[in-house]
């Protein structure tokens, strides 16, 4: 299939623009529309890694002139990208000190090791409040070993599936409750930055997400741990004492998340306050990162090197970098005007309830086979459009398709920490498939509850 694929996008892409250009549309439009056929067709079969796709739109639309060579330089060097260049970099520092396997543990501590449930509770927990602040990927990463070392002590094999899954799971959920926990989030506040001239802040999304958060991952756990045999309580393993590097790492991080929070809020934030209209999120982490290439560890090294920050996923930003190019394409190109005027009856004949819940629906399933960066891309600037077309709240629709993005369950491709749980072995996509199918349709009644009451 991936082979086929190879061939199949360019002819799907060039028959698109072909058509569209016998049909009556402007060039741009036609262009747009065959390059974004040929990108989202590559991104979902990935014949060739998706970061090498990613760099298509980057090149050919700039070359067709549907944009300018300028415009795609801001894509990349958009604030938003340099945010997600912090984020990343802090995460390495974070992984580096062995703090998350402290947060980890202290918090399953708290959930207590005497049953089952608060074992996946615990981790669960600590997965969510990780990846609000670090990469969903990331923070599976760091917590799979911990959680490797422990199931070795575990007969129950639901039990270790559930923990597993949990983590995945409660990563991805809890990704959208900060603007920087995932890339989705900060693609849906460029494109309604772009469109309605303001960018939400960071409390401000986080009074929209974080609901959503609290509620799912209790949801998801109870799922999980469903029918669960009593077990003999688990030792786990010791926190010990605290080293200078953990303290300092999560000083650190601590501080940028207070930064982050309170940049613009109460009372016009700390930016208002020193006069710094232009200061950023992105300024904040970059110059955090700064701070922990000064700030020693404790043992003869810094908080982070170089190689250790050179190892962040740089494919995510080239993506990235191509999201925010295509949907400034659909803009300047009209197609997104287009699709939305096209959406637009559908939007305001519908029911809201009905309509976010369908949209939830979709887009949690379409992202089970193609990123949810990816996914996220391609809708924004259309849902953005359908929004001012329609005449209604564009956060009614731009918002749960955001947060559903996270929400895939089923598969080991859907997303990052699915994929990693799943090479640990110790369940069959089968089972994934099954517990995921349930959690898809809870994630859609869930968002789809709390955005109707935020937003209808």
């Amino acid at each position: 299939m991936k082979q086929w694929t190879l061939i199949a996008g360019p002819l799907m892409a060039l028959g698109l623009g072909i058509g569209l250009s016998l049909a009556g549309w402007s060039s741009p439009i036609a262009w747009t529309a065959g390059i974004t056929a040929l990108t989202a067709c590559w991104w979902i079969f990935e014949p060739i890694p998706i970061p090498a796709t990613s760099l298509l739109p980057l090149a050919l639309l700039p070359l067709v002139g549907v944009i300018s060579p300028a415009k795609v330089g801001e894509s990349y060097g958009n604030p938003l990208i340099l945010l997600l260049l912090g984020g990343f970099m802090l995460s390495s520092a974070m992984e580096r000190s062995g703090a998350h396997r402290r947060i980890a543990l202290s918090m399953v501590g708290l959930f207590g090791a005497n049953s089952g449930r608060g074992l996946v509770f615990g981790f669960m927990t600590a997965s969510a409040v990780l990846s609000m602040w670090i990469s969903n990927v990331a923070t599976t990463l760091m917590l799979l070993p911990v959680v490797l070392a422990l199931i070795e002590k575990i007969t129950d094999p639901r039990l270790r599936v559930a923990l597993l899954l949990g983590i995945a799971y409660a990563a991805s959920v809890g990704g959208v409750g900060t603007p920087v926990g995932t890339p989705p989030n900060l693609i849906f506040m460029e494109v309604y930055a772009e469109n309605f001239g303001t960018e939400p802040s960071f409390p401000e999304w986080m009074s929209w997400a974080v609901p959503v958060v609290v509620v799912m991952i209790p949801c998801v756990a109870l799922w999980l741990t469903r029918g669960l045999k009593p077990h003999e309580p688990i030792e786990l393993p010791e926190v010990g004492q605290w080293r200078p590097a953990e303290a300092r790492t999560l000083l650190i991080f601590g501080i940028t998340a207070l930064l982050w929070v309170t940049r613009k809020a109460p009372w016009g934030g700390w930016s208002g306050f020193l006069d710094l209209p232009h200061a950023n999120d992105a300024s904040v982490a970059l110059l955090a990162v700064v701070v922990m290439f000064l700030v020693p560890n404790g043992a003869g090294g810094r908080l982070l090197d170089w190689k250790t920050a050179a190892g962040i996923p740089w494919g995510i930003l080239i993506l990235f970098g191509s999201g925010i190019a295509i949907a400034k394409a659909f803009v300047a190109s009209g197609l997104s005007a287009v699709l939305g005027e096209l959406l637009a009856g559908f939007v305001e004949a519908s029911h809201p309830l009905v309509l976010i819940g369908l949209l939830c629906f979709f887009v949690m399933f379409l992202t089970e086979i193609t990123s949810n960066t990816a996914t996220t891309t391609l809708l924004m600037p259309i849902l953005a459009a359908a929004a001012l077309a329609g005449e209604i709240d564009a956060r009614l629709i731009m918002v749960p398709a955001t947060i559903s993005a996270s929400f895939a369950f089923m598969l080991p491709v859907a997303t990052g920490p699915n994929a990693i749980v799943f090479g640990s072995g110790q369940f069959s996509v089968r089972t994934m498939a099954r517990e995921g199918l349930a959690l898809n349709v809870i994630g859609t009644v869930v968002v789809t509850g709390i955005c109707y009451c935020l937003f209808a």
